[in-house]
């Protein structure tokens, strides 16, 4: 029997996993901390009963996931759930961006926008299953749909200030800025409109959901799911060189590249291991989770009904802190996510107080504390938010690379989301899970789809594992 070692339990570790033993490979996953899951987490943080999601929360990209749908994790206990409103971006005079699962409601609320906004995303989002089965992939391949990923992948190209700004209110530019801000990177770089667009028209094809009793049960499902399959999981075993790794016929790692660099050493081909050390890191995100008597007091009406809200005021606002924090500044009123899943998963609360899920954009390793400029933003948006809140949890930016150690500084994202990054990742490759030695492949949120709980980055990576032991077969 084929044996795999799974360095790393986070979403993608236990997809690589379960692909590799769903076709009868003998798996072991390794993980550092005492539970698997890494950003893909859930628990108590401030009052007993109060669940909050420590880091991955909403999830427009998972729902539709060729891996999750592939293995049917509803039987191992995972339920979607969805709120009435996906996210709504609302403005100092009271208006909002509001995003709506339907392109047509959508556009109905943009005014004179709403004709360019089912133009932009009505006809990829008809097509969004066919679309994901190249963009959830290396993009530098043959695509399975040319036709299809060429309608939408040409904006993409595109700023997102080029997209935002085609759009005429002052709502519809901010609504497709907010959700391009999911980058981290400043607007007008080449190619920001790539996760925006992929995000909102995975949303207008499956939604905004939440899983039901908290994004761990994602991770729960998955565990569920390879232990049926006969696989084995560690946990408290941090790897640190190649000396502590079991002999293995392929081996897996859902770590940050400059992590696989340290590991390997010596036995990663230089090139490899200069372009690993050298990976570029994105801003960070500080995270606040707030216990809210009765919820947030917004003053913009649909937000009162909407799992996420951006806040960041107008689109010209949004864009200058999303430079300010590339360049390494901290911006005063920096751009705010706020995600209110118990509006779709009410077993979250206890009783009428609610869990408020945020985080702030900040600087990569910001060494401050954001959390009164958090509550001064969404106080902005809903006047007497602070005589609300019983308590907080505050994730600075260096305690979430202590949480998690790909989320180095505070980033999330696993690494900068340039053009060359977002397309290749580590290195430039059109294999980009392999490392240069036979049987060893990265599958972490640092390789091509990206960031999620979607799990494609390890169901990739398992898919060129298993084409090298069959060819050793």
């Amino acid at each position: 029997m084929n044996t795999s070692l799974v360095v790393g339990g986070g979403p993608n570790g236990l997809a690589a996993a379960i692909c590799l033993a769903a076709q009868g490979v003998q798996v072991t996953v390794l993980e550092a901390a005492d539970e698997v899951g890494g950003g893909v987490r859930s628990g108590e943080a401030i009052i007993p009963g109060l669940l909050h999601d420590h880091c991955s929360a909403i999830h427009p990209m998972a729902v539709g996931s060729q891996f999750l749908s592939r293995f049917d994790l509803q039987r191992y206990g995972l339920s979607w759930r969805w709120p009435e409103i996906d996210c709504v971006h609302p403005l100092d005079d009271g208006s909002a961006g509001v995003l709506y699962r339907s392109v047509q409601e959508t556009a109905a609320g943009l005014g004179r926008d709403g004709p360019r906004w089912r133009f932009a995303f009505g006809y990829p989002a008809t097509r969004f299953d066919a679309l994901s089965e190249d963009i959830m992939r290396p993009l530098l391949r043959f695509p399975h749909h040319p036709m299809t990923l060429a309608r939408f992948g040409a904006p993409t190209v595109l700023p997102g200030a080029a997209l935002a700004r085609w759009f005429r209110t002052d709502e519809g530019q901010a609504l497709f800025g907010g959700v391009a801000a999911h980058a981290f990177r400043p607007l007008h770089y080449p190619m920001t409109s790539a996760i925006g667009m992929g995000i909102i028209v995975a949303g207008h094809r499956h939604g905004w959901a939440v899983a039901e009793g908290g994004s761990q049960s994602i991770t729960n499902a998955m565990v569920a799911l390879l232990s049926d399959l006969g696989g084995k999981i560690v946990t408290g075993v941090r790897v640190k060189a190649a000396a502590q790794l079991p002999p293995a016929d392929v081996t897996m790692f859902d770590l940050a590249p400059s992590a696989v660099a340290e590991i390997l050493g010596d036995r990663l081909p230089r090139r490899i291991s200069r372009r690993f050390t050298r990976f570029r890191r994105g801003p960070g995100a500080f995270k606040v989770d707030f216990a809210v008597e009765g919820g947030v007091p917004w003053t913009n009406p649909h937000a009162h009904r909407a799992g996420t809200v951006h806040l960041a005021g107008s689109y010209r606002e949004l864009a200058a802190t999303e430079r300010d924090i590339h360049a390494g500044r901290m911006p005063q009123r920096p751009f705010v996510l706020v995600g209110q899943q118990y509006l779709a998963d009410p077993q979250r609360s206890v009783g009428n107080t609610h869990p408020v899920w945020t985080y702030a954009h900040v600087p990569n390793g910001y060494a401050g504390d954001a959390t009164e400029a958090i509550t001064a933003q969404i106080e902005r948006f809903a006047p007497s938010f602070r005589d609300r809140i019983i308590g907080c949890a505050v994730r600075s930016t260096t305690q979430m690379d202590a949480y998690n150690p790909n989320y180095v500084g505070g980033d999330i994202m696993t690494g900068a989301k340039d053009i060359r990054q977002l397309t290749f990742g580590p290195r430039i490759t059109l294999s980009p899970y392999a490392i240069g030695i036979p049987g060893m492949y990265i599958c972490s949120a640092a390789t091509p789809p990206g960031p999620g709980a979607h799990g494609m980055c390890g169901a990739n990576a398992a898919d060129l594992a298993l084409a090298y032991l069959a060819q050793r077969a």
